[in-house]
């Protein structure tokens, strides 16, 4: 089609084409029309004159990609999953080892107590600001139009076409979409665990055993900060870049094919007010990792603590009460209804218990006549954070930003690192952090040996503390968090923020902001790039980063592990050819020694060693304390090198090689097999690994495919931005796609490129936009 765009125009009563040449001036006094211009790959532009306008565009085309993601999302939250689909199935959207029964416990009880709407009652900052709450009202708005002009009968993706469940939306079906993304690292993984929580019998037989479902005798609460979360960051200064322009590197870890961490990638824009490019998780109404035409941002997952477990103390003979500094307090009980369909299809109503204490709700998992588990979430009061980007979003350089994240303090979980076209970058843990003193920690951490690491629920001085600069009680307040401003770099890989940049290590924090100085091979590999980048010794070309070398480095495909280990590993199986498996067995290795010492130590679709040395790393890392078998043991005095290679002499290295190679064998699969040929979404090749890779991915032959989808994890949304002087340079890769439908041309499209190491061009001016080959812009007036 070239140049020339199709447009689109829908209106309450008629559809009819237009030409493709209004300008954002011409919008503007349009009245109430919203533009989609959706570029290459279905990446929609979203142009309006008013938040409204901009939430009901955003939601429109949203809707056209991923209609029955958001609506099955819906289903969760409204506590309906038992309705429409039975107790005992699987409730999908992250939930950890559950059923549908105890989900809908959980979110009907959510519903029933008015947590949201209670946050929604508030001003702004604890409340939406006036421009957000009309974005959400938009955005709704926008998804029901698509699904009233479509009809459920004929949306085009086959699981959900003509099903009961997908209906209109409210702004609420939104709020309570953004209030779990903000507790996806605490109280969410432990819905299940929260939704099924009941009492143990009193009776002597049974004295000190758990209750009805629950783990017997020890104690099994779920760890905190489960939810499978991880990103890589870089914010480059103009002392790093051979341009002297700022950059930032955006690659967030995630699970491919769970709806509320899959993200989607649009540019919002109101002229004069917000213009945004990036990409925002589902169901979200905006752009939180991005940039604007001065301020580039990225996030990774923060090492902080976000969520206390509390360890209570039970009254004798009465397992809802719990003792709190001597007194007996009884358990707060709230009855929930839950409608069910049976068997035979007929729908019934169940009355279910939901409980709860003063550090937060009881859990199923530990709970005896004598001990009970809380969970108090430092996001319980959070809907803060949309706010806090979309003030990011209009800020203009980083003290705008940092004023953003002040003024609402909203981010949930997330460390940020962010660069302007002053060249300077920032870096920080804004997020809700528990207001606990090392001192605290110290005191009223309780021993793990017969249960899980929680603090002494009995005595309200293990309560959190509160900072006077905090918007919430209970949370550490700016003047506490981690921050480093550099003009070289920042650069973060899920580990504590210490070591940000080495050369200004960030230290005196709260032991909750994780001060443990060591680091992964990620983080290892992630630094090592920059310095190797910084001096020109890693291959790429002269030294300081341009946008494409810093495109190369992400997808390089290093393996750190096999960097520092593969050639001590190559010299013992050399000098045992046959080595002891585990159940005694003498394995022959030799091939297999063949085969690591010809890889090129890369995990690239057609490296052919990779799958091997995972498989064999793995099987290392579950075999004890992670120090232990390296050649170079820790040293605090060198974090970034050490530990590093491996100690061929361990007798638990050997035994590892020799389990993976009988492994490969047991499963018919050739020692030298090539990554791309077992790793693979819908069919497509995928590059990266989870043994020491910067690019982080975990798939299997079948991800992509199969109903449900199978999963995958790792690299998501990818980004490059170079802030020059005339607007920012881009480029961008959405590893799954714009659609979770499998039936879209935009479910693996950008799938292919990530297999090829190529990437999307990002379109950020209007001229740009309009000049996008095969441009298809649809109209709508509200």
């Amino acid at each position: 089609m070239g140049s020339v765009a199709a447009v689109l125009c829908l209106t309450s009563g008629a559809v009819a084409l237009l030409p493709a040449s209004s300008s954002a001036a011409t919008l503007a006094e349009g009245g109430h029309t919203v533009r989609i211009s959706r570029t290459e790959y279905g990446v929609p532009h979203i142009l309006a004159r008013d938040f409204d306008g901009l939430g009901y565009g955003y939601g429109y085309a949203f809707a056209q990609d991923n209609v029955c993601e958001l609506a099955d999302h819906v289903v969760t939250l409204r506590g309906e999953r038992s309705r429409f689909f039975g107790p005992d199935g699987e409730p999908g959207e992250g939930a950890v080892d559950g059923s549908n029964l105890a989900s809908d416990t959980y979110y009907a009880g959510q519903l029933r107590a008015g947590a949201v709407r209670q946050l929604l009652a508030q001003k702004a900052p604890l409340g939406p600001t006036a421009e957000l709450r009309r974005m959400v009202e938009g955005y709704a708005a926008g998804y029901n139009r698509y699904l009233r002009d479509t009809g459920v009968d004929h949306l085009p993706d086959p699981s959900c076409k003509g099903k009961p469940w997908v209906r209109p939306i409210t702004a609420l079906d939104l709020w309570n979409v953004v209030y779990d993304v903000n507790r996806v690292t605490a109280t969410v993984p432990l819905v299940p665990d929260i939704g099924d929580a009941k009492p143990p019998t009193t009776s002597a037989d049974t004295k000190g055993t758990a209750a009805s479902g629950a783990t017997a005798a020890t104690p099994a609460v779920p760890a905190l900060a489960s939810a499978d979360v991880g990103s890589n960051g870089w914010a480059l200064g103009r002392d790093a870049t051979r341009t002297g322009n700022a950059m930032v590197l955006a690659n967030p870890h995630l699970p491919w094919a769970v709806g509320y961490f899959r993200f989607y990638q649009v540019q919002l824009t109101i002229p004069g007010t917000l213009d945004v490019s990036g990409a925002g998780l589902y169901g979200t109404p905006l752009v939180e990792i991005g940039h604007n035409r001065t301020l580039a941002w990225t996030h990774t997952a923060t090492d902080a603590q976000h969520a206390s477990v509390y360890a209570l103390k039970l009254a004798p003979g009465d397992p809802t009460s719990y003792v709190l500094d001597g007194r007996t307090v009884p358990m707060e009980r709230r009855t929930v209804p839950v409608t069910v369909r049976g068997a035979n299809g007929v729908l019934s109503t169940v009355q279910r218990t939901l409980y709860s204490s003063r550090f937060g709700p009881v859990l199923s998992s530990g709970w005896t006549t004598t001990t009970a588990y809380a969970v108090r979430d430092a996001n319980a009061d959070n809907l803060r954070s949309m706010n806090t980007w979309l003030a990011m979003g209009k800020a203009r350089n980083l003290g705008q930003l940092r004023a953003a994240q002040d003024t609402f303090q909203g981010v949930p979980w997330t460390y940020t690192l962010a660069a302007d076209t002053s060249g300077g970058t920032y870096f920080t843990d804004s997020s809700a952090v528990p207001h606990l003193t090392d001192e605290q920690l110290r005191r009223c951490t309780l021993p793990d040996d017969e249960g899980p690491t929680a603090l002494d629920g009995s005595t309200s001085a293990c309560a959190w503390g509160s900072d006077p600069d905090a918007l919430v009680p209970g949370l550490y307040g700016p003047s506490h968090q981690p921050r480093s401003s550099r003009t070289d770099y920042v650069a973060n890989s899920n580990n504590g923020p210490q070591y940000v940049n080495p050369e200004a290590p960030v230290t005196g924090l709260p032991g909750v902001y994780d001060t443990d100085p060591r680091l992964d091979e990620r983080a290892q590999l992630g630094l090592g790039m920059i310095a190797q980048r910084r001096d020109g010794t890693d291959g790429l070309g002269a030294p300081g980063f341009t946008e494409a070398t810093l495109r190369a480095s992400m997808l390089g495909n290093r393996v750190l592990s096999a960097e520092t280990g593969r050639d001590d590993v190559v010299a013992m199986c050399r000098a045992h050819p046959s080595l002891t498996a585990t159940d005694g067995r003498q394995i022959d290795v030799r091939q297999a020694c063949a085969t690591i010492a010809r890889w090129d130590t890369r995990a690239d679709t057609t490296s052919r060693g990779i799958v091997l040395w995972s498989t064999f790393h793995d099987r290392l890392v579950d075999d004890g304390p992670f120090d232990t078998w390296h050649r170079v043991p820790y040293d605090p005095a060198q974090p970034l090198t050490t530990p590093r290679g491996v100690d061929g002499d361990d007798v638990r290295v050997q035994r590892a090689l020799a389990d993976a190679v009988q492994d490969f064998a047991a499963r018919d699969l050739a020692v030298d097999v090539a990554l791309g040929a077992v790793q693979k979404w819908d069919g497509i090749p995928l590059p990266g690994c989870d043994a020491g890779c910067f690019d982080v991915v975990e798939a299997g032959p079948d991800s992509g495919t199969g109903t449900p989808t199978a999963g995958a994890f790792g690299s998501s949304f990818l980004m490059t931005v170079e802030l020059t002087p005339d607007g920012p340079r881009a480029h961008t890769l959405l590893t799954y796609g714009q659609s979770a439908n499998p039936t879209s041309p935009h479910f693996s499209d950008q799938t292919r490129l990530f297999s090829r190491k190529q990437w999307v061009t990002e379109r950020f001016t209007q001229a740009e936009i309009s000049g996008a080959p095969g441009l298809e812009v649809t109209s709508l007036r509200r």
